[in-house]
């Protein structure tokens, strides 16, 4: 997960050879199609292992240390030039050892951004800055007012290999996402495309969104990035996405997620904890081409846990965050009723493919533990570019949700009567307001299903009267110690009127 530090100004402009007379970028300047053919270019070479010239004092450098450098805000890229969007960078060092070329695109031309080790406050570190000549940044970070207008919010980041995160009006970092995932969850390991080069294109005076392009290169891939950022309540990024494959890969994630989930209502904690739940996102949703919205809660597993959605052109899917009740989590610091959810809208025709879900088990909040993406049908051979259109945006008040009843909890246990210890009750709580317009003395019947390592052996179906939802009660009989999957939606005037609560008992 990034780090985030404070940063950068227009007086370092004057390394862009005269950048700060130059006017915003025009449309011909520079392009997708020149990333593009940077990318084929390099994907038809032998991959070249970046090396690490980092001095050792950077290399060496501990969390905290690292953290104590922070980027001088009065140096801020665009400070000076009336836009509402400002960059700043990060200081390469600690796991950040591969510095990125940053370029700014003007009507000029495409300037280089050079290094400054003078753009930097190093804290209480005594470092010997004679040696950070030219090194390259590690990344930056995009400020703009989303919040106040008088004051420019950190609303997206691009930092570490291919990763980058953003966030909306009110909202704290939680989940990121990449650019690329590669052989996630596979026996032979996975592999780490990054981004080694960025363009940033200078905006219009009053432009609400930023234009960014990016180089993506790894052992096996190479590939040219667009995106456009709009901030606003819930920040939206436009993403396209063209690859080239050096050679067969088993697997390629597109539009990945990566979040964290380490107990919820559905999984309590095994330790003693004050928090009642600690995840930046509870669940995964997808909302298939023949319109079914599949809803399944995400789980801490004992053992790594890989399952996944089939179906053709996918209208969406993404990692929520939908318990937005302080009281749910209770902790000040992290405020994960405040973590976005990150919704994915497939551009285009994806074809067939799948929506895998990764689930790892960790020991603490401090590892992402989540991976979602979509993996194609079609295969990723050497000379076959892929390219992949998609919207992602960054939610909190206003959530991707179906036109049907909801899931509002899962919980699971024993009840106040003594059951088998082999037998699990699960108890699900539909949000059923969407229902109303079929009368509220609507009384829709639970149709539930288990795989053959269950056994539904009841079932119940009744209105909570505590809050107006509906509730779903059954036992589950657990036959062995492999994973059960289990469906339940509700159903009404033979019609399906809730979506579909899909969860795997690991």
């Amino acid at each position: 997960m990034p780090l985030v530090t404070r940063p950068l100004a227009f007086r370092s402009l004057g390394l862009l050879m005269a950048c700060s007379l130059a006017l915003p970028a025009t449309a011909h300047s520079f392009g997708f199609n020149d990333v593009s053919k940077r990318a084929q270019t390099l994907a038809e070479k032998p991959w070249q292992q970046p090396k690490n010239e980092l001095p050792k004092s950077l290399r060496e450098l501990s969390y905290d240390q690292y953290r104590d450098i922070r980027f001088k805000p009065e140096r801020s890229l665009w400070r000076r030039n009336g836009s509402p969007f400002e960059i700043q960078f990060f200081h390469p060092g600690f796991l950040y050892a591969n510095p990125v070329k940053l370029h700014v695109v003007t009507d000029q031309g495409v300037q280089k951004l050079k290094f400054r080790h003078e753009d930097f406050d190093y804290g209480a570190n005594t470092l010997d800055t004679d040696d950070f000549e030219d090194l390259g940044y590690a990344g930056f970070r995009v400020h703009y007012p989303v919040n106040h207008a008088r004051y420019k919010d950190e609303i997206a980041v691009f930092l570490g290999a291919s990763y980058f995160r953003a966030l909306g009006k009110n909202q704290l970092y939680g989940l990121s996402s990449r650019g690329l995932a590669v052989d996630t969850a596979l026996m032979s390991g996975e592999e780490f495309p990054a981004f080694t080069e960025f363009w940033l294109v200078w905006p219009a005076a009053k432009s609400g969104e930023l234009e960014i392009y990016a180089l993506l290169e790894s052992k096996r891939v190479t590939g040219a990035y667009r995106f456009v950022l709009r901030p606003g309540n819930e920040t939206q990024m436009e993403v396209r996405a063209k690859l080239f494959p050096r050679s067969r890969i088993e697997k390629l994630g597109i539009a990945p997620l990566t979040s964290m989930f380490m107990f919820g209502e559905n999984q309590p904690s095994a330790e003693e904890d004050y928090r009642p739940e600690v995840h930046d996102s509870d669940g995964l949703l997808v909302h298939t081409s023949n319109d079914e919205w599949v809803w399944r809660p995400l789980v801490n597993p004992k053992r790594l846990l890989v399952t996944s959605f089939e179906l053709t052109n996918p209208r969406g899917f993404g990692l929520m965050q939908r318990d937005r009740d302080f009281d749910h989590y209770q902790d000040l610091e992290a405020r994960y009723e405040r973590r976005p959810s990150a919704w994915v809208t497939p551009k285009g025709d994806w074809g067939k493919g799948r929506v895998e879900l990764v689930q790892i088990p960790t020991p603490d909040e401090t590892n992402d533990n989540i991976v979602a993406y979509w993996v194609p049908e079609q295969g990723s051979e050497p000379g076959q570019p892929l390219d992949f259109r998609y919207r992602l945006d960054w939610q909190l008040n206003t959530l991707t949700q179906p036109p049907l009843a909801t899931v509002r909890q899962t919980r699971r246990g024993h009840g106040y009567r003594k059951e088998a210890s082999d037998n699990l009750r699960f108890i699900l709580d539909f949000d059923t307001s969407s229902l109303k317009k079929h009368g509220r003395n609507i009384k829709p019947e639970a149709a539930i299903w288990a795989s053959e390592n269950g056994e539904i052996l009841e079932k119940q179906s009744f209105r909570n009267e505590a809050d107006d939802s509906w509730r779903v009660s059954f036992l589950l009989k657990r036959k062995s110690e492999e994973p059960v999957e289990m469906r339940v939606t509700l159903r009404a005037d033979d019609k399906i009127v809730s979506e579909t609560w899909s969860y795997v008992l690991p």
